[in-house]
């Protein structure tokens, strides 16, 4: 009776024990058994994104994003110091590029306190007018009309593109700029008086600097650098020939000279004369700048007899 009644007590016993086992598994069970269908944090993004998709899918107009490369179009206000070559340089794009934007017809137009239009990259913003279709502006501007429709969106959002709306024609080729009938200086660009650095050759140093790079076969000038804005002069007296920008020089101006001589001054920030003027030994023309492309303010002096490249110190 002793022995029967001890296995009654064991066997309650082992019942008790068991039943917080039994319940942490019911409870871990009840914790675990949802999360088998559940998504984890990673797959609910992409499920969002999904769902996103689909709504995407279902529009007349699913996404609208900016052309690869290029940024917003931006109004800055000019300030004194600012030319449109200095403007330019800064952002990356030609001078033409920025005058058109901006209906400007020489670079001498600018004004103190004007806000000024920057396009988004080398082309042009033009306003569709009456009439217009994307072929008729293509083949003004000399593109492809495929570069008007995938830039604009023309296809997806012809809203964009109907006369009155501003476009990019990217890669435009674009009218040149006109010279004024008068020599005037860039606007808001100072011509500092320099002490001259004479040579005891016939040419004169264009600025008292630091030759950074000397001519020789795969560079065709001499680089001198100088503090931003100081002033270039005239190696000789002579006769400009050629002002403005061009490609990796920025802006430039070149001066003849007797003897077949063109000196040239490139990376300049501002021009002071006119294509037809003339100069004098010494006379201030330009201002040391960072158009085009430059690692630092410097002039680029290139001097050429007839076709041939040589060295300004050698003249």
């Amino acid at each position: 009776m002793r022995g029967l009644r001890l296995m009654l007590n064991t066997a309650v016993a082992v019942l008790v024990l068991s039943l917080p086992f039994a319940a942490t598994a019911a409870s871990r069970a009840s914790t675990v058994a949802p999360n088998v269908g559940a998504t984890t944090a990673s797959d609910g993004s992409r499920a969002q994104l999904a769902s996103r998709g689909a709504a995407i899918g279902g529009s007349r107009n699913p996404l609208t994003v900016a052309a690869e490369g290029t940024r917003p179009v931006q109004e800055v206000t000019i300030h004194e110091g600012d030319t449109l070559a200095t403007m330019a340089n800064y952002y990356d794009v030609s001078v033409e590029a920025i005058a058109f934007a901006n209906g400007m017809t020489n670079e001498r137009s600018l004004r103190l306190g004007q806000t000024l239009v920057i396009p988004p990259a080398e082309g042009a913003l033009y306003t569709v007018q009456d009439g217009d279709t994307v072929e008729t502006i293509a083949s003004h501007f000399k593109v492809d009309p495929s570069v008007i429709m995938s830039y604009n969106r023309c296809q997806f959002e012809p809203e964009q593109c109907a006369a009155g709306q501003r476009i990019f024609v990217r890669g435009a080729e674009l009218p040149g700029l006109v010279e004024p009938d008068r020599p005037a200086r860039d606007v808001f660009a100072a011509a500092p008086q320099i002490a001259q650095q004479p040579r005891n050759g016939r040419l004169s140093w264009p600025v008292g600097g630091v030759i950074t790079q000397y001519f020789w076969w795969g560079h065709t000038g001499v680089d001198v650098a100088a503090p931003y804005g100081t002033g270039l002069a005239a190696g000789d007296d002579g006769v400009v020939t050629a002002t403005g920008w061009v490609a990796v020089g920025g802006l430039r101006v070149c001066v003849q000279h007797a003897g077949d001589l063109t000196v040239c001054y490139y990376h300049t920030s501002a021009v002071y004369v006119s294509v037809g003027q003339q100069v004098s030994r010494g006379q201030i023309i330009a201002a040391i700048g960072l158009t085009g492309v430059t690692t630092g303010p410097h002039v680029h002096w290139e001097c050429k007899i007839g076709n041939q490249f040589v060295s300004c110190l050698s003249l």
